[in-house]
């Protein structure tokens, strides 16, 4: 599997220590740094954002450090067709929230403090 280099949020980086293979400089409120498993981890750093709070569209493709639009947008679509994540219009936005079985995948690959 060929490492990819991808940008993670500091909070995020912090827990997923097994994915990542070298931390390159940190970019704001962002590592970037070499992974592996990518797909993996761009799928957690997905529900890791929306785990604290539903988020609309932009708030989540901002936070999430995916910079291919396209890329997001298939991994949204995973999360949803795959039960991870709730879609809920509100008004003119729409919300994205977590499932309970969201949380579930998003805590077997977090790191405990035990």
């Amino acid at each position: 599997m060929k490492a990819r280099l991808t940008y993670i949020p500091l909070e995020v980086a912090d827990q997923l220590g097994s994915f990542i293979i070298q931390r390159d400089a940190q970019v704001m409120d962002a590592v970037k740094a070499r992974a592996k498993d990518f797909s993996t981890l761009t799928l957690i750093k997905l529900l890791y954002q929306v785990s604290c709070r539903p988020m609309t569209f932009t708030d989540l493709y901002m936070s999430s450090k995916i910079r291919m639009k396209r890329s997001f947008l298939n991994y949204l679509h995973l999360c949803i067709d795959y039960n991870f994540l709730n879609r809920e219009p509100f008004g003119d936005s729409v919300y994205y929230s977590i499932t309970e079985r969201g949380r579930v995948m998003l805590g077997l690959f977090l790191q405990k403090d035990n």
